[in-house]
């Protein structure tokens, strides 16, 4: 396991699911963790006296509480974003308003966070914006604008890579498939149809997804930047 002790993580979005395993996995190495919450204030005041991490609220659809919380953490070591939303069904029967906010707080808000983090980001520093497959492959109607905000990621992380490469910070994508989370159970009634695309057919884990992230956190990685990793035992293969 990398030696995160002393370095400075700030995950956006770390209460629950895949960003308190990562928020968990680099408080065990060491690191001085920060994450943010909106709207599960329990669970984030749990996970911070479980993790000896500090809970601080950000709504991830505001641009400007988004590059605040972000400039306001002082130098980075290491930024995740994990904030992300889902919004499921005909492309010809839903809101604006919310297509716009699931834009907001999947493409906008990472984007926004990496630049402002590169501005007082030390020498090497890493950024990793949690993605999905999806970005790669939707093979279910009713995703069309969650499959179009993961992909958009995938420019961004290959743009921002020849940006901030002179000064070896990396950016990177995670992409995970169906993870077991409260928003995607292991049990749930999707599980067949999703197993069904899959090569290892079962759920991933949040720590499998944390092992990935604090590898491209860690020294080993220092040569990949501006490229996607895919975690999804085989969902889009």
């Amino acid at each position: 396991m990398p030696d995160f002790t002393g370095k400075s993580v700030l995950v956006l979005g770390g209460s629950r699911g895949i960003g308190a395993g990562i928020v968990r996995r680099f408080a065990s190495e060491g690191a001085n963790v920060t994450f943010t919450y909106a709207g599960s204030q329990a669970a984030a005041e749990a996970l911070a006296a479980e993790t000896g991490a500090t809970a601080v609220i950000t709504d991830s659809a505001d641009r400007d509480a988004v590059i605040e919380r972000v400039k306001d953490s002082g130098p980075l070591d290491v930024l995740v974003v994990n904030s992300g939303i889902a919004v499921f069904g005909d492309a010809l029967e839903q809101d604006p308003d919310a297509i716009d906010r699931l834009f907001a707080i999947n493409i906008h808000a990472p984007y926004h966070a990496s630049v402002e983090a590169a501005r007082q980001m030390p020498e090497g520093g890493r950024i990793i914006v949690i993605g999905s497959v999806n970005g790669d492959r939707m093979p279910n109607p009713g995703m069309a604008s969650y499959a179009l905000s993961k992909s958009a990621l995938q420019g961004m992380a290959r743009g921002l890579a020849r940006d901030f490469g002179p000064r070896g910070i990396t950016i990177n994508i995670v992409q995970p498939g169906p993870i077991d989370t409260d928003a995607n159970p292991a049990d749930g009634p999707m599980k067949e149809l999703m197993h069904g695309f899959m090569a290892i057919k079962r759920h991933g884990t949040s720590e499998e997804v944390a092992g990935m992230v604090s590898w491209l956190a860690g020294p080993e990685a220092s040569f990949v930047t501006g490229a996607m990793h895919t975690i999804d035992g085989g969902f889009g293969a």
